[in-house]
C-alpha cells in the first residue's frame, strides 16, 4: 500500500514515477544513436575526410595520447580534439558533455587507491582516528595524467564515430585488413543494442497504455524480474530470425555500402597533418618531461 500511495502521489503532484523515467531514459538513448547520425551528415571537415584516413588519423593521435605521460602534452592534444570537432560542425558544449560527463567518475574509481598509496611527500595528513587521509603528491599527479590520458582517448573515440556513419566505419575497418569476424562481432552488437532497447521501450509503453491504477511495489518487482526473462527470449528469437534474413538477403559477413571510398589530396594532407601533430604531442612531452 505505501508503495501505491507513493506512486499516487508521484502523479498528483506532476512526477513522474520510476516507470515514466525509465521509458524517458530508453528514448533518450535511442535518439541519441539517431542524433550522432545526423552529426556524421553534416558537412564538416572530418565528414569530408575519406573514412580509412579518418581511422589512420585517430589511430596515431591515439598512439601519442597513449604514450604522453604529462598535462601539457595531454591538454595540447585535447585543444586538437575539440578544435577538430568544432571544424567538424559539432556543438562543443554536446561534444564536451558526451565525454566528460562520466570518464571522471569511472577513472577516478580505478586510480584513487593509488592517490594514497603512492610513495613520495604528502599533500596533508588528515587522522581520521585510526586511518590517516594523506594523499601522495606523485600520486596525485599520476591520478591527473590518467584521467587526462582516458579523456583525450575517449573524446577521439567519440570524434570518429560522431562523424562517420557506422556502415562506413565499418567498411574501413573490412577495406583495411582488419579480421572479418572483427568487423561482424562489431556491426551485430551495435544493431543488437539498438533492437533490444525498440523492444523494452515497447514493453514499457504497452505496460503503461494497460494501467487503470497505481502499483505497489512487490507487484512492480515481479513486472521487472518477469520482463527481464521475457526480454531475453524475444531477443534471443529476434537474433536468429534476424541472421535468417540475412543469409536469405545474400549476407556473406562483410559490410556493404553504395559509396565507394576514393582517398584524394585532402586525404593525404589530413593524415600527414594527424602525424605532425602526433610528433609534435611526443616532442613536447619529452620536453616537459
Amino acid at each position: 500500500m505505501t508503495g501505491a500511495r507513493t506512486a499516487t502521489a508521484s502523479r498528483a503532484d506532476g512526477r513522474r514515477g520510476w516507470l515514466e523515467r525509465t521509458m524517458a531514459d530508453i528514448a533518450h538513448s535511442i535518439e541519441g544513436a539517431v542524433f550522432s547520425e545526423e552529426h556524421s551528415r553534416a558537412s564538416g571537415w572530418l565528414q569530408r575526410r575519406d573514412p580509412r584516413a579518418k581511422i589512420v588519423m585517430f589511430v596515431m593521435t591515439l598512439l601519442a595520447a597513449s604514450f604522453a605521460a604529462t598535462l601539457p602534452a595531454l591538454a595540447a592534444l585535447y585543444v586538437v580534439v575539440v578544435l577538430a570537432a568544432r571544424q567538424s560542425a559539432i556543438p562543443t558544449e554536446f561534444f564536451v558533455k558526451r565525454v566528460w560527463l562520466g570518464i571522471p567518475f569511472f577513472a577516478g574509481i580505478i586510480v584513487v587507491p593509488w592517490i594514497f598509496f603512492a610513495p613520495g611527500p604528502r599533500l596533508f595528513d588528515l587522522p581520521l582516528g585510526p586511518l590517516h587521509l594523506a594523499p601522495s603528491l606523485p600520486g596525485v599527479g599520476a591520478a591527473l595524467v590518467f584521467v587526462a590520458r582516458v579523456g583525450v582517448s575517449v573524446s577521439l573515440a567519440v570524434l570518429l564515430v560522431l562523424s562517420t556513419p557506422w556502415a562506413h566505419l565499418l567498411k574501413s575497418l573490412d577495406t583495411l585488413r582488419v579480421p572479418p569476424i572483427f568487423v561482424l562481432v562489431l556491426s551485430m552488437t551495435y544493431r543488437y543494442i539498438f533492437m533490444l532497447l525498440h523492444i523494452a521501450n515497447g514493453m514499457f509503453e504497452a505496460r503503461k497504455s494497460r494501467l487503470v491504477a497505481a502499483t505497489s511495489g512487490g507487484e512492480q518487482r515481479r513486472w521487472i524480474s518477469g520482463s527481464m526473462g521475457n526480454l531475453l527470449n524475444r531477443s534471443v528469437k529476434m537474433s536468429n530470425d534476424v541472421y535468417l534474413a540475412m543469409l536469405a538477403r545474400g549476407f556473406t559477413g562483410s559490410p556493404r555500402t553504395v559509396q565507394r571510398f576514393r582517398m584524394h589530396a585532402a586525404d593525404w594532407a589530413a593524415i600527414a597533418l594527424a602525424a605532425a601533430i602526433a610528433l609534435a604531442a611526443s616532442g613536447l612531452d619529452r620536453l616537459v618531461r
